[in-house]
């Protein structure tokens, strides 16, 4: 008996707590349903599209180098005498400027001595040619007595004329080599250069052939940029440029250099491009040319104030921005607004359009591209992973704390 009303006392506490909880439930206030929080919709900044003009620019790096380069040389043997104070390393040297001389005696002798043989034979030739004239003349007089036979060439000093005119020629070309040598002991400056090393002293002796220094032109200077196929095929009329050489065909250029904290760039034209591809990278070797890279650089801005523009450096690497074909119409925005599968996401009244697009050229912070857009488009800089088309974000206009 006990047993059961246990069970029984079990059941109705189980019944009460049930049915406290069912009451409880049913009489619970109802929650006012709330709209989700704005804090929840993704935020993102934006950039805004802008429409591009003129040429697409094409972007590129190099080396600067020499357009022309000399090796410095004597063509004679001789003891130093003289060197020009600005043949040193980092000097410069105009056009036809004399570097060192070269001692002249021995070759003075060489000259006084050819001109005494040419005059010798000379002389010679006005014997010789007297002789054969009075030869000349006795002939004729034996052929009005009749006489018909024609006497020797010897006799009439034709051989004696024909080898005297030989040793003339040869004594004329010895004086002609004497006075060559004479001129190469002074060696001179081809073009208006900068020296980039010598080594040559007053009282060195240095032998026809001997490097005794290095200059190169300094009123151009090229920038060899490697460019892909994509980014070559930009440049106007590329593979025809060498073949006019007239100003209205040039494709303006503009190359870029640091110094210290400042930036300073040197105005140029695509010259041509190397009809060989690079061989470990595989890209075309476009070159630049810089006029005057001693005086015609340019700062950027204005805050640091130097006294003077630095000139281009060989050697130096560069940025190189050409000037590309001109696209009927095409845009331009920040490099970070371009997807991985080339399209952007254009925010228009909060909600994402995915629009593909095709790139036309990459530079380190824009990209030039055509598509779907428009003048002023927002499109999204940075703050989502992934989009699909009507997502809804906010941008920095419509940014509140939650």
């Amino acid at each position: 008996m006990g047993k059961k009303l246990s069970y029984i006392i079990a059941g109705a506490i189980l019944f009460g707590c049930v049915t406290f909880v069912v009451i409880l439930v049913l009489t619970q206030p109802e929650t006012a349903r709330q709209p989700p929080s704005l804090s929840r919709v993704p935020f993102v900044r934006t950039t805004f599209v802008e429409k591009g003009t003129g040429g697409i620019p094409v972007y590129g790096g190099g080396t600067v180098r020499a357009h022309s380069e000399v090796n410095v040389a004597s063509e004679i043997s001789g003891r130093i005498v003289w060197v020009n104070p600005s043949f040193r390393s980092g000097g410069q040297v105009t056009s036809g400027e004399d570097l060192f001389r070269i001692d002249d005696r021995n070759y003075l002798v060489n000259v006084d001595r050819a001109r005494a043989n040419l005059a010798t034979r000379e002389l010679e030739l006005i014997r010789v040619t007297a002789e054969s004239e009075i030869a000349q003349m006795q002939f004729n007089k034996w052929e009005e007595n009749e006489f018909s036979e024609r006497p020797a060439p010897l006799a009439l000093w034709e051989p004696q004329l024909e080898v005297i005119h030989a040793a003339i020629r040869r004594d004329q070309s010895e004086l002609a080599e004497a006075e060559l040598n004479l001129s190469r002991t002074v060696i001179s400056s081809p073009f208006s250069a900068a020296v980039l090393s010598e080594s040559v002293a007053v009282g060195e002796f240095v032998v026809a052939g001997q490097r005794v220094g290095q200059l190169y032109a300094i009123d151009t200077l090229e920038v060899v940029v490697p460019l892909t196929d994509e980014n070559a095929a930009l440049i106007p009329n590329l593979w025809e440029l060498d073949k006019g050489k007239d100003m209205m065909r040039r494709v303006p250029a503009r190359v870029i250099a640091s110094y210290g904290n400042q930036d300073y760039y040197w105005t140029g034209y695509v010259d041509r491009a190397e009809l060989a591809l690079a061989q470990q990278t595989r890209t075309i070797q476009v070159v630049v040319r810089v006029p005057r890279p001693l005086t015609s650089g340019q700062a950027f801005s204005s805050d640091i104030e130097a006294p003077s523009s630095p000139p281009l450096l060989i050697g130096k690497f560069v940025d190189v921005e050409i000037s590309g074909e001109i696209a009927s119409e095409y845009f331009r925005v920040r490099r970070a607004a371009l997807r991985t599968n080339n399209e952007v996401w254009v925010v228009t009244d909060s909600q994402i359009r995915c629009v593909s697009v095709q790139v036309l050229q990459r530079s380190e912070d824009d990209v030039f591209l055509t598509g779907a857009l428009n003048d002023g488009d927002e499109v999204v800089v940075t703050g989502l992973q992934a989009a699909v088309d009507g997502m809804t974000v906010r941008t920095e206009s419509q940014r509140t704390d939650p």
